[in-house]
């Protein structure tokens, strides 16, 4: 589809350049039966240069295209305006390169947002610390949560200070809807809890939805935009989100273990297999009960959340399955998740996400 968009950029930059071509009796044009002042000419040399440009930085610089791509259509129809009879047709080219730059450059300013989110949370974040987990660190803990921890491999690593990882899998938004493809990318301050998370999910070819979810001091914000233009979800700072975005940052420590010392998860033991964490962040408390086996491998996360941040929003169980592990760093963790919210009526799986790249104490957003 980009190889094609690329070829129709190309061919409509070349055909704009047979108006300069005519205005300047370069060669003779029987396409086009009314003369073409030079000035007129120039703007149609102009305007060949700018999709022109479009096509380069569409394969180079991919954020910066949807200046031009408008520029150069708002200019491109002007003069197909002014000479109707003959260009008319290039009208059509034109609105399929608008369609696709219209999103491209909501994309650009969502992204921009996001990033600076990104770089603002982990500006001071230190890249390096001396601590090392020991076993002495873990006393305190209920003996199962001791077993997950060791198991793991936190004793003898640094002390984890920050986390950036990768995430693909899939997800849907209703019972009976169809599996959609997603791609992720998420950082966590783990000192002063907080995380940023940028999703972009696939609808259909061609349409997507951007989504980012972000946590800092206690407060959450959800914002889902269609085509990163139209907001399908803007939730943010409310009871509702707050509590489940703290929800969401304590069931994701099963990804970096050692958070599990701070000060602010504090564990109790319920049972020779499970445990119950309460999280923390000034007078906002939230818990969950983490679930293992035997032997320290953490199987399950559960927690009572709020089934979305709307005013209507009722408390449901949420349910996290870690159904595969994988060692990063050293460190194994559920690699592979499931997440379920678990109804009265049944239980409903929405997404299923496996973790591709994970990084402790690298603050440092991902290349592009």
């Amino acid at each position: 589809m980009k190889t094609a968009f690329l070829i129709l950029l190309f061919l409509h930059g070349i055909i704009h350049s047979i108006g300069f071509v005519k205005a300047f009796h370069l060669a003779e044009v029987a396409a086009l039966s009314r003369a073409i002042p030079k000035s007129l000419g120039i703007l149609w040399l102009l305007c060949a240069i700018l999709f022109l440009a479009v096509f380069v930085l569409m394969i180079f610089i991919r954020s910066w295209w949807p200046f031009f791509g408008i520029a150069a259509v708002l200019l491109s129809q002007t003069l197909i305006i002014n000479f109707w009879q003959d260009a008319k047709f290039a009208t059509i080219l034109n609105v399929v390169i608008l369609l696709v730059s219209i999103p491209a450059f909501g994309e650009y300013y969502f992204e921009k947002m996001v990033q600076k989110e990104q770089k603002q949370l982990i500006s001071n974040i230190p890249g390096k610390t001396s601590k090392k987990i020991s076993e002495e660190d873990l006393v305190h803990l209920p003996e199962i949560v001791q077993k997950w921890m060791i198991n793991s491999g936190v004793v003898g690593k640094p002390e984890i200070l920050s986390v950036r990882l990768k995430q693909k899998g899939e997800m849907k938004s209703k019972q009976d809807g169809n599996w959609m493809p997603f791609y992720a990318e998420q950082y966590f301050d783990v000192k002063d809890p907080a995380f940023n998370w940028r999703v972009e999910v696939k609808l259909f070819p061609g349409i997507h939805l951007a989504g980012r979810d972000k946590f800092k001091n206690g407060e959450g914000e959800m914002q889902i935009k269609l085509l990163s233009l139209f907001n399908v979800v803007n939730e943010g700072n409310n009871e509702k989100v707050n509590s489940g975005t703290m929800l969401r940052f304590l069931g994701e420590l099963c990804w970096f273990p050692s958070a599990g010392l701070n000060q602010y998860i504090v564990w109790e033991e319920v049972d020779a297999t499970s445990a119950k964490a309460t999280f923390s962040v000034g007078n906002k408390v939230v818990s969950g009960l983490f679930t293992f086996d035997e032997n320290g491998e953490l199987k399950s996360f559960e927690a009572e959340r709020f089934y979305g941040g709307g005013q209507d929003a009722k408390k449901e169980k949420w349910f996290i399955e870690a159904v595969s592990y994988k060692e990063f760093e050293g460190i194994t963790v559920p690699a592979v998740c499931y997440v379920t919210w678990k109804f009265p009526e049944g239980g409903f799986t929405w997404l299923k996400l496996e973790i591709t790249t994970l990084d402790y104490n690298n603050p440092r957003i991902f290349e592009e």
